[in-house]
């Protein structure tokens, strides 16, 4: 057993045994944000719903424990009621029904998981603007609010349930979609320099692009790491459904951002471009995701895919053994120091459950898991 073998396999382990201790509350709730060493437990609807039953899929596959299982199937489940109701639902259907509908189907052929998916990529599908090329984020949150031109760089994660979609039943139009944002993404959140913008406002009538907003990172110029991950990672998941070059060598321009500005330890601090003062708190989420997209990377792109790899395994094995809170009862994440909404300061410095469902994703990949709901 080699070295990295050997780090993985105990890693996998305390993540399967602090699973089976913190599902017996969490069961088929929806966790977000660790607050004072507990999940808090969010509506249905909210975006991170499809994280929880992700990361139990993948600890299933790798343990065969059947109550990882019977949530991850109570949590779709649960979703049918958010499913029915248009107005509940927005671009992160694809984090929603990949991860729950999406995986099952693809591990027993569940009709009923399939047409769940569907569903929600024909909703997906349904907010693609066709003058400015984009799907569109967000509903109206208040009274007066004028969503309807944003698009923001998460929904490149988003992709993968059209991708499938159009795949499952023969229909290039899921595809055509997915392609047309993704080149938007392309063209108008990546720069030059592979960092990345959070927030593009187009008007929703003509397709104009009116502005960039710093949304979630410190400032519109700046570089927010999970926006960059995002990017890095739903890029390359695009390369690996379309084989257009454009998508890997995007990812790799990314990638090559991310990594160069990581701190010592490899992971993230939550916006790669804070000026002198600005408190440097990590994003442990965005370390994770990247790994996982610097992973399939590296599988993407053979010929030169070692330094990838070796990026993504790094980081991996830094929240590992230096943000991880295998033995403390009093924390039910698994991987600490992740950061949500900085400018709002909102769960900052805590578990994300997103953050523990891509570090379990990359344990997994380095385990040569079979199904990643994604691809």
């Amino acid at each position: 057993m080699n070295r990295e073998t050997e780090w993985v396999e105990e890693a996998w382990a305390r993540t399967v045994d602090k699973v089976k201790r913190t599902s017996g509350r969490i069961g088929s709730g929806y966790p977000h944000a660790s607050v004072n060493g507990r999940y808090a437990l969010e509506a249905p609807d909210w975006w991170t719903a499809g994280f929880w039953p992700g990361l139990l899929w993948l600890l299933h596959d790798g343990s065969g424990e059947a109550s990882f299982r019977q949530l991850a199937e109570a949590c779709e489940e649960g979703l049918d009621a958010v499913l029915a109701a248009y107005d509940q639902l927005d671009h992160d259907a694809g984090f929603m029904w990949t991860l729950t509908s999406v995986a099952r189907y693809k591990r027993y052929g569940a009709e009923d998981s399939k047409n769940r998916a569907l569903l929600a990529a024909g909703q997906l599908a349904g907010r693609f603007n066709l003058k400015g090329n984009y799907i569109r984020a967000w509903n109206t949150w208040r009274a007066g609010d004028d969503n309807a031109g944003l698009a923001i760089i998460d929904c490149a994660m988003n992709m993968p349930l059209l991708f499938w979609a159009s795949a499952e039943t023969g229909d290039p139009r899921f595809r055509h979609v997915a392609e047309a944002h993704l080149d938007t993404v392309l063209r108008e959140f990546v720069r030059p320099d592979g960092s990345v913008y959070h927030i593009v406002r187009f008007d929703p009538g003509t397709g104009e692009r009116l502005e960039r907003i710093g949304g979630q990172g410190f400032a519109p110029e700046s570089a927010w790491s999970r926006g960059t991950a995002w990017a890095l990672y739903g890029l390359a998941l695009a390369y690996r459904h379309t084989g257009r070059t454009a998508y890997l060598d995007g990812a790799k321009r990314v990638a090559h951002f991310f990594v160069a500005h990581l701190p010592e330890d490899g992971v993230p601090h939550w916006d790669f471009r804070l000026p002198e003062g600005a408190e440097r708190f990590r994003d442990t989420s965005a370390g994770a995701c990247a790994a996982c997209g610097l992973l399939l990377l590296a599988d993407c792109a053979p010929a030169h895919g070692a330094p990838y790899r070796a990026a993504g395994v790094r980081m991996l094995e830094s929240l590992y053994r230096n943000y991880g809170a295998w033995d403390d009862d009093g924390e039910e994440g698994l991987i600490r120091g992740g950061t949500s909404i900085y400018p709002e300061r909102k769960n900052v410095d805590v578990p994300l459950i997103y953050g523990d469902y891509f570090f379990t994703e990359g344990l997994a990949r380095l385990k040569g898991a079979a199904a990643i709901a994604w691809e």
